[in-house]
């Protein structure tokens, strides 16, 4: 019998191994449903306990392995036993308030003499930008940490080199062969990293690097109650949920429920959550409110409201992210209406390109991953304004358009540009938009991902409407 999902897709089940499936029920005692999705997994006997429920001990490696984490560490200290006001810029996505608040709520323990710089998503951009510099120093920045990006902000940390601003970086972002001046960076992410860390983001960086640090300085913090955020910035920036991920976010999730974060206990109280948080109330109900900010409203409020430990202050934060996503969700279902129209139109395309001056520039990002999600074909959606456009771009697996991207900025296609495999964003002028087509069209093609020249999405199994037990174990699977 073959199914068949509403856009079309055909469903494949994906194989099991019949063998390791009756082994791991056998052994462990588990339910025939889970053993098979285990086997699909290639979990061994051994394995069940860690994957099901991990603890952060048994994936825990020692941050030094990254590359130049002790450097960063030995860098921080210096400018703090120097006294030297130190501005902590993220991104302003999830992930980037979450790695911003790691360090921040991190730094309160030991330090006092540090702000926190978001960047306007209009005005400034992806990243440090040397606009953003001259308000740093405006601001009597000495020291710069930029979390969940930094990793090719050549002109920007060039700037900063220029007007005696050490920088450290700390993110995940695919680098280049060349990278930035800095004092540090550490990514998983860069050519030379030995850590086989890259899958995770920047929150789980993060943490690594205040464990290292609090190595160091030999300070007392429960940096378990960081986790958190950690979960927060894992899940919504959909990295893959294996090793130490998995074991960050089911860590995470226990100290969520102990509601200790002011800022997230406020959002949860807010959205109405009333269930035990788990994956979902993180991914579709936490998330995209602190989202909303760096989308269409104030950039710097996803961070501020992690950070805060003012019960008022958090309360209108998260009140106005509320409202603020509720707007999102109308202007984004009308560009969604048009952009579905154009999709349509490329649909015979390779990749999916979208372009409209008229779009804000803060939803093309979520834009993306619908018509990826409909069409299962990298997807580039395009806003501009002033000749220079901004895309964001969505991927599926098969082809890393994070290294695309990269190659169209080495190419002159792009002015700036970055990303991972899965997801990216760039400027580019507009008369360069059909370039970038059809040079992405041509690495495509050259790289040959199987998996979506097939009408076919891969399933694990198939559930009916009542199946109430089985819908537990995909629970714990998905660590909810």
């Amino acid at each position: 019998m073959k199914y068949q999902s509403i856009t079309g897709k055909e469903w494949i089940l994906s194989k099991y191994n019949e063998n390791l499936s009756l082994e791991i029920s056998q052994k462990l005692g588990i339910d025939n449903f889970l053993s098979k999705l285990l086997s699909i997994r290639k979990i061994t006997p051994e394995n069940c306990q860690s994957y099901l429920s991990p603890k952060i001990k048994e994936f825990m490696p020692n941050p030094s392995v990254l590359k130049d984490m002790d450097l960063a560490v030995d860098t921080l200290i210096k400018a703090i036993k120097e006294n030297k006001r130190i501005c902590i810029l993220g991104d302003y996505d999830v992930d980037g308030a979450s790695s911003t608040a790691i360090i921040v709520n991190f730094l309160k323990n030991i330090y006092s003499n540090f702000f926190i710089y978001i960047p306007d998503r209009q005005v400034d951009g992806y990243g440090p930008s040397v606009n953003s510099l001259k308000n740093i120093i405006e601001k009597k920045g000495e020291f710069l940490i930029t979390v969940d990006c930094g990793t090719s902000s050549f002109e920007a940390l060039e700037y900063a080199n220029q007007n005696n601003i050490d920088v450290l970086v700390i993110d995940h972002h695919q680098a280049e062969i060349k990278l930035p001046k800095c004092k540090a960076l550490v990514n998983p992410n860069q050519l030379d990293d030995k850590s086989n860390l890259g899958y995770l983001c920047a929150a789980g960086v993060s943490f690594l690097f205040i464990v290292a640090l609090n190595r160091s300085l030999r300070e007392s913090p429960d940096l378990y109650d960081y986790l958190d955020l950690v979960a927060l910035g894992t899940i919504c920036d959909v990295v893959p949920l294996i090793d130490l991920n998995r074991a960050f976010v089911y860590q995470g999730i226990q100290i969520l429920k102990k509601r200790k974060n002011l800022g997230i206990k406020t959002l949860i109280d807010v959205a109405d959550i009333k269930e035990s948080p788990n994956t979902y109330h993180i991914g579709f109900l936490l998330g995209p409110r602190i989202n909303a900010g760096g989308r269409i409203g104030q950039s710097d409020l996803g961070a501020n409201l992690l950070t805060s430990e003012d019960p008022k202050k958090s309360y209108e934060i998260a009140t106005t992210l509320d409202s603020l996503n509720k707007k999102r969700k109308t202007i984004e279902e009308d560009i969604l209406n048009e952009a579905y129209l154009l999709a349509e139109k490329e649909n015979s395309n390779e990749i999916i390109l979208v372009a409209n001056k008229f779009w804000h520039e803060g939803l093309i990002g979520i834009i993306a991953s619908r018509i990826k999600e409909r069409f299962l074909k990298p997807t580039i959606v395009i806003s501009s304004t002033n000749n220079i456009a901004k895309g964001s771009c969505r991927s599926i697996f098969g082809f890393d358009i994070g290294l695309a991207i990269l190659a169209a900025k080495q190419n002159g296609i792009v002015i700036k540009g970055g990303g991972h495999k899965m997801a990216a964003g760039f400027s580019i002028e507009e008369n360069k938009i059909s370039d970038l087509k059809s040079f992405l069209i041509s690495k495509f093609k050259s790289s040959k991902p199987n998996f979506v020249q097939n009408n076919f999405i891969e399933i694990d199994g198939i559930l009916s409407a009542n199946a109430v037990n089985e819908k537990k174990v995909i629970n714990k699977i998905a660590l909810k």
